[in-house]
Formats: C-alpha cells, structure tokens, sequence
C-alpha cells in the first residue's frame, strides 16, 4: 500500500501564523532554531496550490539544530482565516515534539521569552518511552510544542 503512495520522507512541517517576526523569534530566540530565510509570494500560484482566497503570504523557514525543517507563514488577511482554539485536545489541534536535553531550562527558557508551559514536565508512566519527561508549551497563536527529555542509557 505504500508504494501506491510513494512517500519517501518527511520535508517540512507549517504553520500559519499572525506575526511572522513574533514567530521567528519565538522559533529562534526561545527553541534555538535559526532563520534559514524569508521571502513573499502570492497569485494564482498560490491559490491554486492552496485555495485560500486572495492570497499573499510572508514566509520564514526556521531550522532546527538536527536539521529539522520548520516554515512559518503569514497570509495577508491574517486573523480573518481563523485561528486555532488554545487547547492541546481541540479538533485538528496538531504539536511538533521536539527532542531537550534538560526539559526543565527549555522551559524556562521558553518562559524568559515570554511565553507559557502548558502543564508541568512529568515522566512517562510506563511503555517504551517510560522514564521520558514530557511537557506542552504554548508559543504564539497557540502553536502547541512538546518538548522531550529522554531517559539517560
């Protein structure tokens, strides 16, 4: 069944957002990616890829230290699209895990910048990820990260 598919990796994951410099420094200065680069399109183009009406988007690829890929996107009618409830369980909520070393000065961190954990950082209860601290935190427009710290081996 995968072949019919044909999916061979995974590029990037996006997120549209209402401030493209509040989520580049968000990204940056809280996560410690870096801006890879900006640009803007918009036109038929991107409606045809997108079908978001009258599109014009300001975008930001942001970069992981392992590599990852992030792109951050602003569309010119910006809040009239709609924005995603601040809850971790809405429907089509989605969050990106990111792998700490010390989940607790991520966090504090993450709230130097000015913006929130969600939760506490607690361990995995059990299965194969037990011992694993987890916690939520929120960054602008609600973007939901899960922030990781394994076990030591």
């Amino acid at each position: 069944m995968t072949d019919a598919v044909n999916v061979v990796a995974v590029d990037h994951t996006g997120f549209a957002v209402s401030s493209l410099d509040e989520a580049i420094r968000f990204w940056t200065g809280a996560l410690g990616f870096t801006l890879e680069r900006q640009s803007e399109m918009g036109g038929d183009f991107l409606y045809q890829v997108t079908g978001v009406d009258d599109p014009s988007v300001k975008t930001a690829i942001v970069k992981a230290p392992g590599g990852y890929v992030v792109e951050l996107l602003q569309y010119s009618n910006g809040r009239q699209n709609g924005a995603i409830p601040n809850s971790a369980g809405s429907i089509g909520a989605a969050h990106l895990a990111l792998t700490v070393k010390n989940i607790h000065a991520a966090i504090a961190r993450v709230e130097a910048a000015g913006w929130k954990a969600k939760g506490s950082a607690l361990s995995i209860p059990g299965g194969p990820r037990k011992g694993t601290l987890v916690a939520y935190v929120s960054g602008p427009d609600h973007i939901t990260i899960e922030l990781m710290q394994p076990t030591a081996r």
